[in-house]
């Protein structure tokens, strides 16, 4: 099928503008019906991003949803950037992140075990880090 350009009307304000043969090979691939109804600058205003700098959710006037609830661990009250789910726990940001931190029982940070593998002067604090984390759990 060949595409060619062709002139619409715009329904917000009347003018003209081209719907190009690209864009009418995209909507063809997306399977869209309709040709669009409005010019890029009527489309723009309509959703919001003519006015608005920046990119992303918060540029388009969408706002991220803030729940307030209860900390299933520590039990304080706190707000998550989401709607929990029923039977899932919710955890406040300390118990999250102490969640995620290593269960090797000592922590070990990148600059640690370079100093470890340069032998640097934190050769006694890494040796004692590195028995610490090689130890078996009981």
């Amino acid at each position: 099928m060949e595409f060619v350009d062709r002139l619409l009307t715009c329904a917000d304000c009347g003018g003209e503008f081209i719907f190009t043969a690209g864009e009418q090979l995209f909507f063809f691939d997306k399977q869209f019906k309709n040709d669009p109804k409005r010019c890029k600058p009527c489309k723009s205003k309509r959703a919001g991003t003519g006015l608005k700098a920046g990119t992303g959710p918060a540029a388009a006037g969408l706002s991220r949803t803030e729940t307030r609830t209860e900390c299933s661990a520590c039990g304080i009250e706190t707000t998550v950037p989401f709607k929990p789910t029923q039977g899932r726990p919710v955890l406040c940001r300390q118990c999250f992140q102490s969640k995620r931190a290593p269960s090797t029982g000592a922590l070990v940070t990148a600059a640690n075990t370079a100093d470890m593998v340069a032998g640097t002067e934190h050769t006694a604090v890494g040796a004692e880090m590195l028995a610490a984390a090689q130890s078996p759990q009981a």
